[in-house]
């Protein structure tokens, strides 16, 4: 197995700090500051009784969380109001690429390439609820925290930003970046009001907690009611652009088993939820008056093997892996559903991108368990198996297992994954913690564990997954610093981008023989990702003491860019590995080039497992208009300005 970084490396004590440039670039405005005049956050109480007009919408929960920036808050109901209550540069179109949203911007084009530079025009009646101006202080605060703070989704492309400069009074952003960038359009979705923002009490972490303090889309949030299990938009008055439709939208939380009745009777007149194969045969026994389809959710079901603690012996991580029944944790989390439908056969690229392919090794362990190479790997490991238990030096094999509390369909897949590990002989610690934001903020943050926490060694997240597939290599396998010699050497963290890359079709004629995926020199790993079969690919023969010479040589860095650490909630980096992720975030190769040699790396690492895309059933009753099930990850909610109630 490769020998890589683990998650042990110190976190770099200097932190570059984005509060000076706010002041200076708001400094720089042509305007005076706007007043302050906070819209009223909704309070729980009881909603208001619908009407004909209103369109109800089942959702698995409204939960609260709603920051769509990071890894914690990642659910539907948090993809449906950053949808409709915030503003981005880009929306996904029908079609699935990027489009211009021109309800907030005039233009975004690059205008510059030495250094590579994008100008961003905003419109100048674009403001927030409260009567601020969208500007570009909300593009400096974004910025700022997608690359000092840990558990954001999609990092990468935000690291790579250098300068930040404002014009014509804040409605034009200037932003430089420190290499060329083809996925530039996945940047500043879903803005969030800077003058507000910055004083909320627990800053940044707490963001988003429980409500939105100013909007900038076409609805509003009027009540939050957990008791009842509603959350209660009505159109933004103060909304610039064309007005929905419609003047109540209600996200209410379903029981599944009522789920068909409440469709068929007409109380709820869209659902948007996971479904068991029980519950999409109730859906699909409602007949003609309600049409049902699936959207597939943001993010891929994996397991990861932290190469920490005690996973940072390749061997035994190489043994609990040779351990897993793929197969049975799929069933587990997907219950027999639409979402087994999507299984994840490749680190990079999600089963709904149109070039997936799958890259798994035939007859590797993650494909099948292998409990005969996993005894003989821990054997040599110098554990013995006592009394039905791992035991090395009177000490039993235990491990650390953590996901998102008890949000499924990550619980399904933990609970399999832990009768599975004892049953091999294997204790097994629940270590989830009360809060989400607890796992992805501090347990599996980047850096020295010195604080205490629990050391996780196996976690089941979602990994995000877009439309740029570099921008999610970078984000979730790579490295800090991210770019070899650059100047930010603060850490990143997991997630992805939503654009599309500037691919080159030229051959790979100039692409290094030396660098191969498994460090064993033969390079035969080179063409397995286009079959999805290769060797073994598991590493069998790679010595578990390799790890600590790569490892100080990784840590001993480079000379411009400061030492190299894992830069993701995997805690995982292979300094041979990054020069090929940096190319593809860059564009400097093409992206199928360099995952010919990433996905076997990957798969030998042994450190992730993707398992399936999750997928939502949306059903839709005859009476709603306006409806159209968009690309991931707004869904149908892209469309809720359009949506209205028709005569049934």
């Amino acid at each position: 197995m490769r020998a890589i970084v683990g998650g042990r490396a110190g976190r770099k004590a200097a932190v570059l700090v984005f509060a000076l440039v706010s002041v200076l670039v708001t400094a720089c405005t042509n305007m005076p500051p706007p007043p302050v005049v906070s819209s009223p956050v909704a309070e729980t109480s009881k909603a208001a009784p619908g009407d004909s007009s209103d369109i109800a919408v089942a959702v698995d929960s409204i939960g609260g969380g709603y920051n769509p920036h990071i890894l914690a808050d990642q659910s539907t109901t948090t993809h449906a109001l950053a949808t409709m209550l915030l503003p981005s540069v880009f929306r996904k179109g029908d079609d699935g690429r990027r489009v211009l949203d021109e309800r907030l911007m005039r233009s975004a084009e690059v205008t510059a390439h030495d250094p590579f530079t994008v100008s961003y025009r905003i419109r100048p009646d674009a403001s927030w609820s409260d009567g601020a101006p969208i500007a570009v202080e909300d593009f400096v605060y974004l910025h700022d925290a997608m690359t000092s703070q840990p558990g954001v989704v999609g990092a990468a492309g935000y690291r790579l930003i250098s300068e930040i400069r404002p014009a014509d009074g804040g409605k034009r952003v200037d932003v430089e970046f420190s290499e060329p960038y083809p996925g530039w359009r996945t940047l500043f979705d879903h803005l969030l009001p800077q003058h507000l923002m910055k004083d909320v009490p627990g800053g940044w972490q707490n963001a988003l907690s429980d409500s939105f303090p100013a909007y900038g889309g076409p609805f509003a949030i009027t009540t939050v009611d957990s008791a009842r299990g509603e959350i209660v938009l009505e159109r933004n008055e103060r909304y610039w652009e064309e007005p929905a439709a419609v003047d109540r939208v209600v996200l209410r939380r379903t029981d599944p088993s009522a789920l068909a009745g409440a469709l068929g009777s007409g109380t709820d007149q869209l659902a948007v939820v996971g479904t068991d194969e029980t519950g999409r045969q109730r859906l699909d026994g409602l007949g003609d008056d309600v049409s049902v389809s699936q959207v597939p959710r943001p993010y891929v079901v994996s397991t990861l093997l932290r190469p920490v603690a005690t996973l940072a012996d390749d061997q035994v991580r190489e043994a609990v892996e040779a351990l897993i029944d793929r197969d049975a944790l799929i069933e587990a989390g997907a219950e027999g559903g639409p979402s087994g439908h999507d299984r994840a056969g490749a680190h990079v690229r999600a089963p709904s991108d149109t070039d997936y392919r799958a890259t798994l090794p035939a007859n590797a362990s993650p494909l099948h368990p292998q409990p005969r190479k996993a005894r003989r790997l821990l054997e040599e490991a110098g554990y013995e198996r006592v009394a039905g238990t791992w035991t090395r030096d009177g000490q039993p094999l235990s491990l650390a297992l953590a996901a998102p509390g008890q949000r499924q369909p990550f619980k399904a897949v933990a609970d399999e994954l832990t009768r599975q590990l004892v049953e091999a002989g294997i204790e097994v610690r629940d270590t989830t913690p009360e809060s989400s934001r607890e796992l992805f903020n501090r347990l599996l943050a980047p850096g020295e564990n010195s604080d205490g926490a629990v050391q996780v060694d196996i976690a089941v997240v979602g990994r995000p997954v877009s439309g740029d597939p570099a921008s999610t290599l970078a984000s979730s396998y790579g490295c800090a610093p991210l770019v070899t010699g650059g100047a930010d050497g603060r850490e990143d963290e997991d997630g992805s981008g939503e654009g599309s890359t500037d691919e080159s079709t030229e051959s790979a004629d100039g692409r290094s023989e030396e660098r191969t995926p498994g460090g064993t020199g033969d390079g035969s790993a080179d063409g397995a990702a286009e079959s999805g079969e290769s060797g073994d690919g598991t590493g069998q023969e790679s010595e578990s003491g390799s790890a600590t010479d790569e490892t100080e040589s990784a840590q001993s860095g480079d000379e411009e860019g400061g030492p190299v650490r894992p830069a993701n909630p995997a805690g995982y980096c292979d300094p041979e590995l990054q020069p090929a992720v940096v190319d593809a975030l860059t564009g400097s190769k093409p992206l199928d080039e360099v995952l010919r040699t990433v996905e076997p790396a990957l798969w030998e690492a042994g450190v992730t497992i993707p398992l399936f895309q999750p997928a939502d059933t949306v059903a839709v009753t005859s009476d709603v208009e306006g409806v159209r099930t968009a690309p991931m990850p707004a869904g149908p909610f892209a469309s809720a300005v359009e949506w209205s109630r028709g005569e049934k």
